[in-house]
């Protein structure tokens, strides 16, 4: 059976990160049967990693705040989760799967595939969202 995403349900979610007012930092993606649905969300990125386990694929969109004293960004991080149990045939589904997701998240400065959980870990996210950002303007604290 051909996986369908409900957009409405998956774009209030994905906007719902993408609001500065909002405390919400990250969303996920799950599946539900063939149908990819919005997750868990919440405002610490350590309950996000929780989600992510051996035996689940999922889809996450993650805001990080970046920047100088000077000047704070919102960076967004579209992040493709498959749990190293996770089956050969889910983890090829998921793929092309993705491709669903990317018609309602649009926007986001690095995409990510990890089953690594030591790729979740916020540092290391954060390092290559600035190698993504371009010039580097506060290099010269470092």
């Amino acid at each position: 059976m051909a996986t369908k995403i409900d957009k409405e349900a998956c774009r209030a979610a994905y906007n719902l990160v993408r609001d500065d007012g909002s405390s919400v930092i990250w969303v996920t993606f799950r599946y539900d049967g063939a149908t990819i649905v919005p997750g868990d969300q919440g405002a610490d990125y350590q309950h996000f990693i929780q989600q992510c386990t051996d035996d689940v694929r999922l889809f996450a969109f993650v805001r990080f705040t970046t920047g100088d004293a000077m000047s704070k960004r919102s960076k967004f991080a579209l992040i493709t989760w498959i749990g190293e149990d996770v089956s050969g045939l889910q983890r090829a589904k998921t793929g092309t799967d993705k491709t669903l997701v990317k018609e309602v998240v649009q926007n986001f400065a690095k995409e990510f595939v990890i089953s690594d959980r030591k790729e979740l870990e916020e540092d290391f996210i954060r390092s290559e969202l600035k190698k993504a950002g371009g010039a580097n303007y506060d290099a010269q604290t470092e």
